[in-house]
């Protein structure tokens, strides 16, 4: 293989030095100035050619190409490092190495941009306890990170004294061979970097906000990587050279205010049924279909539905021909035996529970054009005329297949129905068709010490005649397609790392059938007594769901020459969307429509663990509308912390404090004070407007961040984008702070003026927030509207900031949108729901834990858990204590954290200290 390192690439150390590493067989190329790429980004050009004939372009995953030549398989923990370099490390290092080589800023003032990543290294390797990133030895994250990091550092003693631990990690990893010869190269890349930069320089972020850690549940090598990203938007108001608004900017933002409702997309014509326009952009968005029994919790509806509503919300404001379907996954053992367990029939069973699904989605505002299921004739026909297809084209295969059947049940296991002991990791509760630790794939079969769930009786291997689709035949399609769409589409991090484990392991026959009676039958002899596996039938139900809403259904479904596809789901959906059904319509060779945008999530959790209907734990979709909480507060708080990146996990005292700060304090105070001063001070109509060159720079920022938002939603980066409506929603809070227009209107008639100004502006600025806010919390958005009685056809979604409330526009009555949430209520709704917290007993009255009951010491696996929990709570302390919440919620928070320490010294086999306070007198 043959490595091409163009001159200047800033990506070039980490992958010298990997392949060094490896060391991979490898014939690396360095360009010298005279072979400059005539291109506009040369570190693009950089680029891995496989004697396959296979190239890779991005250098993260040649550097784990490399380490993988040696057998050492990416972790979970290396491959959220590598995630975290690419999309937060390299722009700051960037912004910094901008800074240093082309305005030859001092070190500190570049060094300044990473001093919030270099902290998290800190943190993060302190916090492991291990002298590399992911464990004792050195791995490819290790590489990667020094090699963004040693063009801005060069040694050590370039961080900061009180960084002790990163300085000594950073000086034992540029001691090794492989970094030092990469690093022996850098005078040279610097040289050409510095030209690189002039003629295209990077993003310059402005201050970044703090890390933001959250502990890893379970797993290997400590907390999560993730911080905050630092394409952020700006709660400061100060123009930091860095920041300086041009004349373009100003002139930009001030066309886009005076063009007025012009600027706005003009509202669709509804339709009905919603059909492909050629000519149009035209967006299909599917949601990871909800199996019928199974009641979703908030980490569900976060990771599928929610997320799959809000990019369908911003696609129909953007003008965008758009259908949005889903519906309940029906078919399989689970839905045959609950039926049984409660005296009803299969079709008896989806009936109730579809209906629950609905009204949980429609409580949540969930806009579907669609919502349907996959028990009816469309979706026989359809899965069968698929099925008729692969066997005609020769992509099936009939094997025998060893399944378990439980002679106590009288009946073949679902993989489900089966637990035992996983044969990779150990984990003793795998189930039969995967292992939640490890995340692979398996045979219920190939489980050690087997268990039937339904009698917990041992099953028997017996012989079964099944089909399977030939995935190796297809294998070489699927790649050819993958690499086409790859390129052109939005697939999270997670799906991509995904789909390549799966074809790095090569592929093999999956079965499609299964010795069950409720499901789509097989159409074929000797297999007629038999239904298709779940997870080749259910993603047909996209296309059946359709098919009910509309028997146009063909023109979404066989036409990718027109259509964009985005499915959103949960990772652990990943393969079957990416792999299996891709696989299953490719063979089926009729035109059909695959996905261009695979949009996956971590997991949430809930507070301390893991959400659990059975016992209680966490909150449900059909609780959620008992708290008393809005709906759009549940959206609101779901949506802030989507687990994008990382895990994430639900915390009551977290929802308070969002719900008080950011949606009350923030966005509601903003909000509600625009619209009163035009009722209080203008009697209702919006008053002329004279715009000074700060209302000019406002609309420049305001415009900029908008910008900013459009790119982050175009990419559903829903999250971040949600963050960049607060910094806006800030932006107005200080834009009235400054210029106080309740003193103003009292002065004389050039005070009165100007208090117009700001009030015109400000209810603007509220207005196009309207907008803005739609696709997260639409009911505030509804009420925003009416409030300030914004006509429909001014409620789209604009360039930047537009002047939709001329002068002379009448609002409606203002009145509050958010309600504070108290302690006692937050406190009562944790203890109702359960969680970590609910298992323990109150403070004052347990008897403190021994050595030798409540916590066994010298558990490596205890301590670390413990040590990542008192991260998290002493940084839960931290926020509440910032926000000056009630004290009786911050003596909780405490007590709590106090406990956590007492177990963590308990676990270390220490004796804990009595806390030395002060006595009372």
């Amino acid at each position: 293989m043959r490595l091409r390192v163009p001159p200047g690439a800033p990506a070039a150390l980490k992958v010298l030095a990997a392949a060094a590493a490896a060391p991979a067989p490898v014939r690396p190329h360095l360009g010298g100035p005279a072979e400059r790429p005539q291109t506009p980004a040369p570190e693009l050009e950089l680029r891995l050619e496989l004697d396959s004939g296979t190239v890779l372009f991005s250098p993260n995953a040649i550097c784990q190409y490399f380490y993988l030549c040696r057998g050492e398989e990416p972790t979970d923990l290396t491959t959220q490092w590598l995630e975290w370099e690419a999309t937060e490390l390299q722009p700051a290092v960037a912004a910094a190495l901008y800074l240093r080589l082309v305005q030859g800023r001092a070190g500190p003032e570049a060094l300044g941009l990473l001093q919030p990543l270099l902290a998290h290294l800190e943190q993060q390797l302190a916090r492991s306890g291990t002298s590399h990133l992911a464990g004792d030895a050195a791995s490819v994250a290790d590489v990667v990170v020094w090699g963004s990091l040693f063009p801005v550092l060069q040694d050590q003693t370039s961080l900061p004294s009180e960084l002790q631990v990163l300085r000594s990690w950073f000086g034992a990893v540029s001691a090794l061979e492989p970094c030092r010869a990469a690093a022996a190269l850098l005078p040279e890349a610097l040289r050409e970097l510095r030209a690189h930069l002039a003629q295209h320089p990077p993003h310059l972020p402005g201050p970044p906000r703090e890390p933001q850690v959250r502990p890893r549940p379970g797993g290997e090598g400590g907390a999560q990587v993730g911080t905050t990203p630092l394409t952020w938007c700006p709660q400061q108001d100060e123009e930091s050279p860095e920041r300086a608004l041009t004349d373009d900017d100003i002139a930009a933002a001030v066309e886009i205010w005076a063009r007025g409702p012009a600027a706005l997309p003009p509202p669709r014509e509804p339709r009905t049924p919603v059909l492909p326009v050629e000519g149009e952009r035209n967006v299909l968005i599917t949601s990871a279909l909800p199996y019928v029994n199974n009641v979703p919790h908030l980490g569900n509806i976060i990771g599928c539905v929610l997320s799959a509503d809000t990019f369908a919300r911003y696609s129909r404001l953007r003008g965008w021909n758009t259908l949005f379907v889903c519906g309940t996954d029906e078919y399989g053992t689970a839905t045959e035996t609950r039926a049984l367990q409660e005296g009803l029939s299969p079709r008896q069973l989806c009936d109730r529970y579809h209906a629950l699904h609905a009204d949980i989605y429609t409580w949540f505002g969930i806009s579907f054009d669609h919502f349907g299921r996959t028990t009816t004739p469309q979706q026989t026909s359809i899965a069968q005329d698929i099925f008729q297809r692969l066997l005609a084209r020769g992509f099936l295969l009939q094997d025998t297949l060893e399944q378990l059947r439980c002679e106590r049940c009288g009946r073949y296991l679902a993989d489900r129905f089966v637990e035992g002991t996983c044969p990779s990791c150990g984990y003793g509760e795998a189930r039969g068709d995967q292992c939640d630790r490890c995340g692979k794939l398996i045979n219920a079969v190939e489980l050690q010490n087997p268990q039937c769930k339904l009698c917990r009786g041992t099953p028997v291997v017996t012989p079964t005649q099944h089909l399977f689709l030939d995935l190796p035949k297809l294998e070489g399609q699927l790649e050819a397609w993958l690499e086409r769409t790859w390129a052109a589409g939005e697939w999270t991090a997670n799906a991509r790392h995904i789909t390549h484990t799966w074809l790095r392991d090569g592929l093999k026959p999956r079965c499609i059938t299964r010795d069950l009676t409720w499901g789509t039958p097989v159409p074929l002899d000797g297999f007629r007594d038999k239904v298709f596996y779940v997870w080749f039938d259910a993603p047909i139900g996209y296309l059946s769901i359709t098919a009910n809403y509309t028997e146009h259904w063909e023109r979404w479904w066989k036409n990718p020459q027109q259509v964009e596809l985005y499915n959103f789901m949960a990772k652990d959906n990943v393969p079957f969307h990416s792999v299996v059904f891709p696989c299953s319509l490719l063979g089926a060779d009729d035109n059909y429509t695959l996905v261009n945008h695979l949009i996956a999530t971590e997991y949430l959790n809930y507070e301390d663990g893991k959400f659990s209907k059975s016992r209680g734990v966490g909150v449900f979709g059909d609780m959620a509308k008992d708290t008393g909480i809005p709906a759009d507060v549940w959206r609101f708080y779901l949506l802030y912390l989507r687990p994008e990146g990382q895990d994430s996990a639900f915390c009551w005292a977290d929802l308070m404090l969002k719900n008080n700060s950011e949606l009350l304090n923030n966005l509601g105070n903003f909000i509600n004070r625009a619209g009163m001063f035009v009722c209080k001070f203008f009697g209702g109509t919006v008053p002329a407007m004279a715009l000074t060159a700060e209302d000019q720079r406002l609309l420049a920022r305001v415009t900029l961040e908008m910008r900013q938002y459009h790119q982050l939603m175009e990419r559903v980066r829903l999250r971040d984008a949600l963050r960049c409506v607060l910094g806006i929603s800030r932006h107005g809070n200080q834009y009235i702070q400054v210029n106080e227009p309740w003193k103003r209107i009292k002065g004389d008639e050039r005070d009165r003026q100007r208090a117009g100004t700001v009030t015109g502006v400000a209810v603007n600025l509220a207005a196009a927030l309207a907008a803005l806010l739609q696709p997260f919390v639409p009911g505030v958005s509804a009420a925003i509207q009416a409030q300030l009685r914004i006509p429909p056809e001014r409620c789209g979604l604009g360039p930047g900031l537009t002047c939709t409330l001329p002068a002379g526009h009448r609002v409606g009555t203002v009145s509050p949108l958010f309600q504070k949430l108290e302690p006692e209520q937050v406190e009562a709704l944790r203890q109702r729901f359960g969680g970590g917290q609910a298992k323990e007993p109150p403070l004052a009255s347990a008897p403190p834990p021994t050595p030798n009951t409540a916590v066994a010491p010298g558990d490596p696996k205890l301590i670390q858990e413990l040590t990542e929990q008192v991260a998290q709570q002493g940084n839960l302390v931290r926020q509440l204590k910032a926000a000056q919440v009630e004290k009786a919620q911050v003596d909780a928070q405490v007590a709590k954290l106090l406990e956590l320490k007492r177990q963590l010294v308990l676990a270390e086999g220490r004796s804990p200290e009595v806390p030395k306070g002060k006595r009372k007198k």
